[in-house]
């Protein structure tokens, strides 16, 4: 069989420590091999690869050095960082809320399992809480450990000297360039050489390609610059309706603690991509960081008609209900779903 297809064939099935062992051996046999250079590179990113769209929860460090914001005392029911009161509807018990003021998801994602301490006092006196063994870490904290992972999966040194690239020439060979990209942001954790590289693939595009549009803003965000990854990320959405543009820009929005825009943005990629279930869940969140528990669960409900097994929206929906005293209306979504037959084993017994 061929080497090449094979190690194709690992990459399709995941295997990719297979598919870099392969590689590695056609390169030592033919250093100059463009397929097997890329498809390396393919399989070390997936090897340490992680979605950011979902993944970013801010940590002591983000949360105390946070210069972005507007006013000291904003509006209530347009912060997340003071939520209102919201429109949870009577209930006899009362439900567990967060240091900030948030009730407590029915479903555990970055940003739920620690409140916002206001002070480096606040900070170091927060106890721990049940679903983490220790305080939440920074986000640079996790970049740093995706870094040692990938030196983890390199024993024998660094697989590119990036220090040696010629940046210029691999941005204008679109075929090598989205690769070495990917590669450098997600597997060596270098993001002003990925942001350097995306500068020049943008300009020898001739600024028409949104893919590089977003990549800028995933550096620009990484690197704080928010307001420079908004401005990209409205350009690539200008000359290409997809959905990832948007869920990053609300995720610009998010930090920058402007919610109800957010979710304007969301609404807004909802006329372009109905039914789309992340755009969905993404608003439902909002309403819920805000304490609005009644166009949470309004969003929640349309999740799941498209998707009927959508399991943060059954364990959120269900909550609200357990919360308001409708313990049999819970019952009734914790059954739907395998997973959350734990909860419902623990609600019989109420």
């Amino acid at each position: 069989m061929d080497p090449l297809f094979l190690a194709y064939s690992c990459y399709r099935r995941k295997k990719y420590q297979e598919c870099t062992d392969i590689c590695t051996e056609l390169l030592e046999k033919n250093p100059y091999d463009q397929a097997s250079w890329t498809l390396k590179t393919r399989a070390l990113t997936a090897q340490v690869y992680v979605d950011e769209v979902d993944v970013d929860e801010e940590g002591i460090a983000e949360m105390l050095m946070d210069d972005n914001s507007i006013a000291q005392v904003s509006r209530p029911g347009t912060s997340l960082k003071q939520p209102g009161t919201g429109h949870g509807g009577p209930s006899q018990g009362v439900r567990p809320m967060s240091q900030s003021g948030r009730p407590l998801s029915g479903f555990t994602r970055p940003g739920t399992q620690g409140g916002r301490p206001g002070t480096m006092e606040q900070a170091i006196r927060t106890p721990r809480t049940a679903h983490t063994a220790r305080p939440v870490t920074s986000a640079s904290g996790r970049y740093v450990r995706l870094g040692t992972a990938s030196m983890l999966s390199t024993p024998d040194g660094p697989f590119i000297n990036l220090g040696r690239l010629n940046f210029t020439k691999y941005a204008s060979r679109q075929n090598l360039a989205k690769s070495l990209f990917e590669y450098i942001f997600h597997h060596e954790n270098d993001v002003r050489n990925a942001l350097e590289l995306a500068a020049l693939a943008t300009e020898a595009c001739q600024f028409k390609d949104w893919w590089w549009k977003v990549q800028l803003a995933k550096c620009y965000y990484r690197l704080g610059m928010f307001r420079d990854s908004e401005q990209q990320l409205k350009s690539a959405l200008k000359q290409q309706d997809m959905v990832d543009p948007y869920l990053y820009l609300c995720k610009v929005y998010l930090r920058l603690d402007q919610p109800l825009t957010a979710v304007e943005v969301y609404k807004q990629g909802l006329d372009k991509f109905q039914g789309e279930t992340t755009l969905l869940t993404g608003i439902a969140r909002i309403y819920e960081g805000l304490n609005e528990m009644e166009n949470a669960v309004k969003f929640y409900k349309d999740v799941l008609m498209y998707d009927s097994m959508h399991v943060e929206a059954i364990a959120c929906i269900a909550t609200h209900h357990f919360y308001t005293d409708q313990p049999e209306v819970a019952l009734k979504f914790y059954r739907y779903c395998p997973i959350l037959h734990f909860m419902f084993m623990t609600l019989r017994s109420y």
